[in-house]
């Protein structure tokens, strides 16, 4: 997946064979346990964060439905176009 097809923290959707949705607040995650990246992080939507055992990582290919997509400007641009670079740059 390119960078530049991650959604916008704020977005709301539906992974595969969930019960409920997730608000993301967070892109190209790690995992503290073992180190693997995601595409994002996010909490139960509405509920919001309730605590670190509410967190949940996920890659875009896991997303079945989006319902609602965050908000995007020019400072989001700036971050998405450094996100870029860093991984242009680290392969």
């Amino acid at each position: 997946m390119k960078i530049e097809e991650l959604l916008p923290i704020g977005s709301v959707v539906m992974l595969f064979e969930a019960q409920h949705a997730l608000m993301i607040f967070g892109v190209k995650q790690t995992n503290k346990d073992d180190g693997i990246e995601y595409d994002y992080r996010g909490v139960p939507y509405p509920e919001g964060n309730m605590g670190n055992e509410s967190y949940v990582l996920f890659n875009h290919e896991h997303i079945d439905k989006i319902f609602f997509e965050g908000y995007k400007d020019e400072k989001r641009d700036e971050f998405i176009s450094e996100l870029s670079n860093y991984y242009a740059k680290k392969q």
